[in-house]
């Protein structure tokens, strides 16, 4: 199990941890939501310190960034891909060519930016409580996660080769289903009653990339995931600055 854990870390970061032998990378995606609360512990922790020393807007930019450090901007890459072959491919076969291009244009740029301009914008918003703050950047990084493993067993592969074919083509479900149900529990620890309305919005983000990949590609990718992953996550957070405006966490 910890070895299926370092896998996920070492796949979704740049943080190199030794693996002691080789690993079977399909048992470590149901460990993807945990690795992913790693990352949000890391980033909510950071923000959380640093809005003791420093206005909310400079402690939100500097724990994003460092986010996008640790996972090498691994999912940002991925939102820019399929923003670029979404917006910019008339065809199918348009659309397979602009992900396999690694230069991003206007439109994958833009969705990059803007990943990152909302969420800097909502943990700055929530720098009036750094206990919520920690709690919702955690959960939005666990959530985050579980959205992409759910939807490697929702959707078909939209081609044979790539990362998130050959994962999605060996994710069992009873796998798949552990996978978000940690990240759902992850979250619900961290925040309490909040996981309902988190959960919500990850669901309607999760369910809206699902669609347009239908209808763009027909399948599912590893750019996809990354870009459910950044959707679900800048939803979590947005709702999060409602509730913590009205509401309290559970453990305060």
């Amino acid at each position: 199990m910890m070895r299926n854990l370092r896998a996920a870390i070492v796949f979704l970061t740049r943080v190199p941890i030794p693996l002691g032998g080789e690993v079977n990378l399909t048992a470590a995606v149901p460990w993807f939501p945990v690795a992913g609360a790693l990352v949000g512990a890391a980033v909510g922790g950071t923000a959380a310190g640093l809005l003791h020393l420093v206005p909310p807007l400079v402690a939100a930019a500097i724990a994003v960034l460092l986010g996008v450090l640790i996972t090498g901007a691994f999912h940002e890459d991925g939102l820019a891909d399929v923003a670029d072959a979404f917006a910019g491919g008339w065809t199918r076969e348009d659309r397979i060519r602009i992900l396999d291009d690694p230069l991003h244009g206007s439109y994958g740029v833009a969705a990059l930016c803007g990943s990152i301009v909302v969420r800097v914008a909502c943990i700055a918003a929530l720098g009036f409580s750094p206990a919520a703050t920690f709690a919702s950047i955690v959960a939005a990084h666990a959530l985050g996660r579980a959205a992409a493993v759910g939807l490697m067993a929702m959707l078909p592969v939209a081609r044979p080769d790539g990362l998130g074919a050959e994962y999605a083509r060996s994710l069992s479900r009873p796998r798949a289903i552990v996978g978000v149900s940690g990240g759902i529990a992850i979250a619900a620890l961290a925040t309490g009653w909040w996981v309902g309305p988190f959960v919500a919005a990850a669901a309607v983000g999760c369910g809206a990339v699902a669609w347009l990949t239908l209808r763009k590609l027909g399948g599912v990718t590893g750019d996809v995931l990354g870009t459910a992953e950044q959707v679900v996550e800048c939803l979590v957070l947005a709702t999060a600055t409602g509730l913590a405006t009205r509401y309290g966490l559970w453990w305060r």
